[in-house]
């Protein structure tokens, strides 16, 4: 069932399909958050069209590089840092509240699901969290607000770890970094476990994340996909909605 544009019709459609729901997953992409005020990456307009990603051996190798990269994370906090969690980020927070979602899986790295309410325990971040840093060299997290004073006081420049002289990167995942195993595992067994998988506001095309929609259809959920663009896997899901997601789950209890 694909519903484009009535939104009555597509809440009815949803709650009748989450009805039963129990052990639900709800995976997030950027979609969930541009209501908020965040641009995704992708589209044109995009993050990653007017920067081009800086990958994780570039960042080790060159102290040119991690001083861009800590210009543009606190270019991002100026423009975005005032974001607040939207519709869909306290429906999910409503969900898990009553019992009925498992757990949020999600792609984000802005912090809004715990904003909204998602316990840590039930919330999987697989590209980590850009709303603190962590050294690479000896694991400690630096808190936005001792890494802002450094780069300010040193001209600009990156600073190194305050208890090893480590690179001091956000604690996200950059392209050419492995991506995190006990996330991985987590996302894995909620996955496994789940009766309905609602992939919401992603574009379903980042491996290894993208195969958990497939991964639960495979393991007998229902898969609902909700996003303003067609994925790839709208063909096997049982139901899709190409919608403002705000609009769709507002009204989710």
């Amino acid at each position: 069932m694909v519903l484009d544009d009535d939104i009555k019709s597509a809440r009815r459609a949803l709650a009748g399909l989450l009805g039963d729901m129990r052990a639900g997953v709800a995976f997030t992409g950027a979609g969930i958050s541009t209501e908020c005020g965040i641009p995704d990456f992708r589209s044109p307009g995009g993050l990653w069209t007017r920067n081009r990603p800086i990958d994780f051996e570039a960042f080790l190798s060159s102290r040119e590089m991690r001083d861009e990269a800590w210009r543009r994370r606190f270019a991002m906090e100026a423009a975005f840092g005032g974001a607040q969690p939207g519709r869909g980020h306290r429906a999910l927070a409503r969900l898990i509240a009553g019992g009925r979602l498992a757990a949020v899986v999600t792609q984000n790295i802005d912090g809004l699901h715990q904003a909204s309410g998602v316990p840590e325990e039930q919330l999987v971040e697989l590209h980590g969290n850009s709303t603190y840093a962590t050294c690479l060299a000896c694991g400690l997290r630096h808190e936005l607000s001792w890494v802002r004073a450094r780069f300010d006081a040193l001209g600009g420049r990156a600073p190194d770890c305050r208890a090893c002289d480590g690179p001091v990167k956000t604690a996200t995942i950059s392209f050419g970094q492995a991506m995190p195993v006990e996330a991985m595992t987590r996302a894995r067994q909620f996955t496994h476990d789940c009766d309905v998988f609602l992939a919401i506001g992603s574009s379903l095309v980042v491996y290894p994340a993208a195969g958990f929609p497939l991964e639960a259809k495979r393991n007998g959920a229902r898969l609902v996909i909700i996003n303003r663009e067609a994925t790839e896997f709208d063909a096997l899901a049982d139901l899709v909605i190409h919608a403002d997601i705000g609009d769709i789950l507002d009204e989710v209890q």
